[in-house]
């Protein structure tokens, strides 16, 4: 991995990519079972069809695409408590684990195209098993994802995901057998939610009982994205700089531009605000893996609507990665000579 030191205004360093050095492997996780709507499997072709794979390879990129996993059908996957199938959900996000720990030390940066949210579970616990110290979490996204089993109001995983991977959560989580496997892997110090607007009572208690740190809208509005960014950074990197696990839901974009998507909420992020923030992720020079989730072709009532969500979601992909907005050109381009 080589990058470029470049010093910023507070007070951490970014380092920017040469971007003919990102290594990319795409997961693609074609799962629904983590909320009711039908249509999120479809999430990770549709990406794939809109040329994700040669635009990351023309901006410099080494590309492979492990394909999508298979995941079955789990018979009498009954709830346990409030949580629906459990079954389901547990079994995909341990094969999800498994790719995405497989990727990282295969040497790639692991970007798992969902699907729903529920499987940020598995790619975060593979994730962590893969590298040999913590990680940091940035959680994109209109919705804080973190009611436990007990606080949920609707029973579906994809709203419960980072209960389950926070270590000083893990007393206020029941036993799910299903779920035996996840281990806590990320500490509530090193998780930073960007985006949130529609937060259960019970999330916003958790959050400051966490004492997580989050950027809702309220302060995307007020602060600027670019000094949402700083700050973001300057909390993460204030004690040791740890690689970043990217976890970013498509309907923290505002809907008018993102509709295709099962829980829009109107307020969200503009195109401009959703791509700098992975821009900037990219500068840092210590993102390690990436979610994209929950694009829902169904959810769109037209061609356009899909296709505006899905071209969203490949330019958010491709600030990941190295494209700038201002250009790119080669490490090693020189102007032809006369």
């Amino acid at each position: 991995m080589v990058f470029i030191p470049c010093a910023s205004r507070m007070g951490y360093t970014l380092s920017v990519f040469k971007r003919d050095h990102h290594s990319v492997g795409i997961i693609g996780a074609p799962f629904s079972k983590g909320q009711p709507r039908g249509g999120v499997e479809k999430g990770p072709n549709v990406i794939r069809s809109a040329g994700l794979a040669d635009k990351l390879k023309a901006q410099g990129c080494s590309v492979k695409d492990y394909g999508n996993l298979c995941f079955e059908e789990v018979p009498g996957d009954e709830p346990v408590g409030r949580v629906k199938r459990p079954g389901a959900v547990g079994s995909a996000n341990q094969r999800l684990a498994h790719a995405v720990y497989t990727a990282k030390t295969e040497g790639h940066t692991p970007l798992m195209l969902g699907g729903d949210h529920s499987l940020a579970i598995g790619s975060i616990h593979g994730h962590a098993a893969a590298i040999p110290g913590d990680l940091s979490v940035v959680w994109v996204d209109a919705h804080a994802d973190i009611n436990t089993p007990l606080t949920t109001p609707t029973g579906n995983v994809h709203g419960q995901s980072m209960s389950y991977l926070i270590r000083e959560l893990q007393s206020k989580i029941p036993v799910i057998p299903q779920f035996s496997w996840i281990k806590p892997c990320v500490s509530a110090k090193d998780i930073v939610y960007i985006g949130l607007r529609d937060v259960d009572p019970e999330e916003h208690y958790i959050l400051k009982y966490l004492g997580i740190k989050v950027f809702s809208m309220t302060e995307v509005d007020g602060l600027g994205i670019a000094r949402v960014m700083e700050e973001t950074c300057d909390y993460l990197f204030s004690h040791v700089k740890k690689p970043i696990h990217l976890s970013y839901d498509i309907d923290a974009i505002d809907p008018s531009l993102t509709p295709a998507t099962g829980t829009p909420a109107v307020g969200g992020l503009t195109y401009r605000e959703g791509v700098y923030i992975t821009e900037h992720i990219c500068q840092t020079g210590l993102l390690s893996a990436v979610d994209l989730v929950e694009v829902n072709p169904q959810q769109g009532t037209t061609e356009a609507q899909v296709q505006s969500t899905v071209d969203i979601a490949v330019d958010v992909l491709l600030g990941c990665f190295g494209r700038r907005r201002a250009g790119n050109h080669p490490a090693d381009y020189c102007l032809p000579e006369p």
